[in-house]
């Protein structure tokens, strides 16, 4: 499989395949941090879209954090909370994963909030009642953060739910693309060993990188979207 240069360029090239919303109205783009914005600015970027973040954060078995028992999404002040039900079925008893899960979800909602806090500043959630809705991240692995992001949005009453990633496990492509409206992915290699596999360079996009492309992307207007 031929590898992205970088995110930068993953994005470029995922905009490609989005081009019947370039230039739309009330179309806005969200980026999953961390590595998600970068993607993300440069399909907002290409369709003259406005952009946007929702911030997840996995809630990982303790003595596995890789393991997600599900995941925390926050999009306009709004908190959603997904689990996955068949990792909490080989936790032991149902109560003591349910215990789990719930002192997990408590740490982790505690850094959903400083880093939703960390990444806007004062810069307000752009509106998505109504709107056609585009997330992007960087890959889609085993999906739980994307599932979270999904239902985060869907209480905000958008037009639309869009999912767009550069590349994705197949399985996991084939559950969320059950969940929104369109799902679009470049690349599904088999098999499917991670979302770094996909990228030459795949360095850790970090909060001050997240800062940065939002920022700038507030100062130069962020688009026609919701015009």
């Amino acid at each position: 499989m031929k590898r992205y240069l970088n995110r930068q360029q993953a994005g470029q090239l995922l905009a490609r395949e989005l081009q019947h919303y370039r230039g739309r109205q009330g179309v806005v783009v969200l980026g999953l941090p961390r590595g998600g914005v970068p993607v993300a600015a440069e399909v907002a970027r290409a369709l003259h879209s406005r952009l946007d973040i929702v911030v997840v954060r996995k809630i990982g078995v303790p003595s596995h954090p890789e393991v997600a028992m599900g995941a925390l999404a926050v999009v306009s002040g709004h908190i959603e909370m997904v689990c996955n039900e068949n990792v909490l079925d080989m936790l032991g008893s149902r109560r003591q994963a349910e215990a789990m899960f719930a002192r997990a979800a408590n740490e982790e909602l505690a850094e959903l909030h400083r880093r939703e806090q960390s990444y806007r500043a004062a810069r307000p959630a752009v509106p998505i009642a109504g709107r056609v809705v585009i997330l992007v991240d960087d890959g889609l692995a085993t999906g739980a953060t994307m599932r979270a992001a999904v239902a985060a949005v869907q209480s905000q009453l958008p037009a639309r739910i869009n999912v767009a990633v550069p590349v994705g496990s197949r399985d996991t492509c084939r559950e969320i693309e059950a969940l929104v409206d369109e799902l679009v992915c470049l690349r599904l290699p088999a098999p499917f060993r991670s979302v770094g596999q996909a990228y030459q360079d795949f360095e850790q996009t970090t909060d001050e990188n997240v800062r940065i492309i939002l920022g700038s992307r507030q100062e130069h207007g962020g688009g026609q979207g919701l015009e």
